[in-house]
């Protein structure tokens, strides 16, 4: 890279572009400017930002890092690897099922006794489970032999 290339890439905000570019007020960016929270050079009275810091700062305060609603709700009603009771709520069970549902591998048949051992490491009730599995399509049964839905869509990742 040329030293032109160099500084043409080198791309610095002031303030109060900073401030119109996030939608926020100047005295809250000047703010976080002077505590460090936002990386920046004061030069005179104003400071100066460098483009990629910037992006660097937007990146690290994102919210794609949040839980979505089923690892709050796994979160809520998981006690020590296990869950102590099934939500009422059908959408907040479904999340616990699909929890349980991914511990089963695609494509794999699994005898009664194979299905209830892997249920009882999450929840005792493993006959409700293992018929709730079968009633939302989670699962296949079919002689005693269970096999998971590979087309079933789970309603959220965990």
């Amino acid at each position: 890279m040329t030293d032109k290339n160099a500084k043409s890439n080198l791309k610095f905000y002031t303030t109060n572009e900073i401030a119109e570019i996030l939608k926020m007020n100047v005295q809250v960016i000047a703010r976080k400017l002077q505590y460090g929270e936002i990386p920046g050079y004061k030069i005179g009275k104003d400071w100066r930002v460098k483009e990629a810091d910037l992006m660097s700062w937007l990146e690290r305060h994102s919210n794609k890092n949040a839980m979505n609603p089923a690892q709050k709700i796994v979160g809520r009603f998981m006690k020590e690897g296990r869950f102590e009771q099934l939500p009422v709520q059908r959408k907040k069970r479904k999340y616990i099922l699909e929890y349980i549902l991914r511990q089963f591998r695609i494509g794999k048949v699994y005898d009664e006794a194979e299905v209830n051992e892997i249920i009882l490491k999450y929840h005792d009730d493993y006959c409700r489970i293992r018929r709730e599995f079968v009633d939302e399509r989670m699962m296949y049964r079919n002689e005693g032999k269970y096999r998971r839905n590979a087309g079933y869509r789970f309603i959220a990742e965990v």
